[in-house]
């Protein structure tokens, strides 16, 4: 027992230490844009600048291709599983992509108007980041109705409401104001602000999912970024491993939306590795204990389907395959077998003045009496209302006769009882056959069987017939 309870607590250790692993590596993971970051303001020359309007119009433009492609299909997610988290989820790719792409479009302008040119960036980021952390609060919230899921006018004014973003975001640019450093720093601090709550808003609610995970990673990535584009200054670095930053959440998170598109449309419903263990075991286990059932119920109508529901003997069906395999066993070389073919000797008698009751008692016992009497591998088979077959494998007609006889003998000196009735005389007459010497078929034995127990009815009952005979007294063969 102490040595379970050590395994026990070793395990749970264990299990406690691996946890807190997986964490740390996680959280290493997600801080990774960190160390570059850092790298590059403690050891790089911010001064130097890479400048080329054609790649970042290319970048730009494949970022917006590859976010309207998220939005479609975080949009179709919503309309599959009516998550509020997914609609503004969707809203929060939509209002990036329909700002953002202003940013690359304004590239050639950034000797013009740089501001024009600049902004749109942090403003993208800070709604995305708002929009995100309203998705995040509304986790676990009841799906929208399915009419609602698809009406056009909720999304039309939202698209309305970001394009007064660019147009707010242009006067900006083109005011007095647009140089002040307050202007800029405040819409990506915003950004870095709103990103780094929906972290802490993660972590306060121990949201554990898989897609939630990469959800957290993600935001903190778009926080990051933000850092960088607000210690960066255009061009330089610090400023293209700020877009560099941002892509890698942005991409994380666009997987976390395929996965969900892919497998339930739901970021609720989407279990962890432990869960999915957890739940498999569970399928497993009533897998299991299904086919145990499964298999008790076919044993229970394989018996049902090969006996006597009276007596508890096989049926013809049974003893019809028994005597098959003993054939095929005698070709393959085997000890020749017998039948017994057996009725009980004036039972309608019996039922007519004892009752149908004490008849079926009477069936039961005597069914009994031979399975005493016969060996552990002989068979006992009702094959009609009185009527009975047994079959003994390796035993040839002398032997089949002697066990007969002791059969016989054995119900002649029974005392069979059914209710109050007690001491009711029963007897039985039996024919006996050889496979082999008295036919090769099953239909042949049988009928010699049938036809010797005739003959003992015909020569008085209560006796065994192995040949055909005309008279003897009834306690011989």
């Amino acid at each position: 027992m102490s040595d379970t309870v050590v395994a026990g607590e070793t395990s749970g250790v264990i299990r406690l230490v691996t946890k807190a692993y997986a964490s740390l590596l996680l959280a290493c993971f997600a801080l990774v844009p960190l160390y570059l970051i850092a790298y590059l303001f403690f050891f790089q020359d911010p001064t130097l600048k890479f400048e080329d309007h054609a790649f970042h119009v290319i970048a730009i433009a494949a970022a917006t291709l590859e976010g309207l492609f998220v939005t479609y299909v975080t949009w179709r997610c919503y309309l599959s599983s009516g998550e509020p988290l997914l609609r503004w989820m969707t809203l929060g790719f939509l209002g990036f992509v329909l700002i953002y792409a202003l940013h690359g479009a304004f590239t050639g302008l950034a000797h013009h108007n740089l501001w024009l040119f600049l902004l749109y960036g942090p403003a993208s980021r800070l709604v995305m980041a708002i929009l995100l952390l309203i998705a995040l609060l509304s986790y676990h919230s009841p799906s929208d109705a399915m009419d609602q899921r698809a009406q056009p006018w909720p999304w039309l004014r939202w698209i309305g409401l970001f394009l007064l973003v660019n147009l707010a975001v242009a006067l900006v640019a083109n005011s007095s104001i647009a140089g002040a450093p307050a202007v800029r720093l405040s819409m990506e601090g915003g950004a870095l602000v709103f990103s780094a709550l929906n972290v802490t808003v993660l972590l306060q609610r121990r949201i554990r999912s898989p897609l939630m995970t990469i959800f957290a990673i993600s935001v903190t990535a778009f926080a990051l970024s933000s850092l960088a584009f607000i210690l960066g200054r255009p061009w330089n670095h610090m400023w293209w491993l700020a877009h560099a930053i941002f892509a890698g959440g942005f991409f994380l998170l666009s997987y976390g939306v395929v996965q969900a598109f892919l497998t339930t449309r739901s970021f609720s419903t989407i279990y962890s590795q432990e869960e999915m263990m957890g739940r498999l075991a569970e399928a497993m286990a009533r897998t299991e204990n299904a086919l145990h059932e499964l298999e008790r119920t076919n044993r229970t109508l394989e018996r049902l389907a090969a006996t006597d529901p009276l007596t508890g003997a096989d049926n013809r069906r049974r003893f019809t395959e028994q005597v098959e395999a003993e054939m095929a066993r005698i070709r393959r070389g085997g000890e020749p077998f017998s039948v017994l073919a057996l009725d009980l000797d004036n039972f309608k008698t019996i039922n007519d003045r004892y009752g149908h009751q004490a008849g079926d008692d009477i069936l039961k016992g005597f069914v009994q009496r031979c399975l005493d009497a016969i060996r552990p591998y002989d068979g006992v088979a009702r094959v009609g209302g009185e009527e009975f077959m047994v079959l003994l494998p390796r035993t040839v007609l002398e032997g089949a006769r002697d066990i007969a006889e002791r059969l016989r003998v054995a119900i002649a000196g029974s005392s069979f009882e059914s209710g109050r009735q007690r001491q009711i005389p029963v007897t039985v007459s039996i024919g006996v056959s050889q496979f082999g010497r008295d036919g090769d078929t099953i239909e042949a034995i049988i009928g010699v069987a049938d036809e010797r127990l005739y003959n003992a009815k015909h020569l008085g009952r209560n006796r065994v017939i192995t040949s055909v005979q005309t008279g003897g007294n009834p306690a011989l063969s």
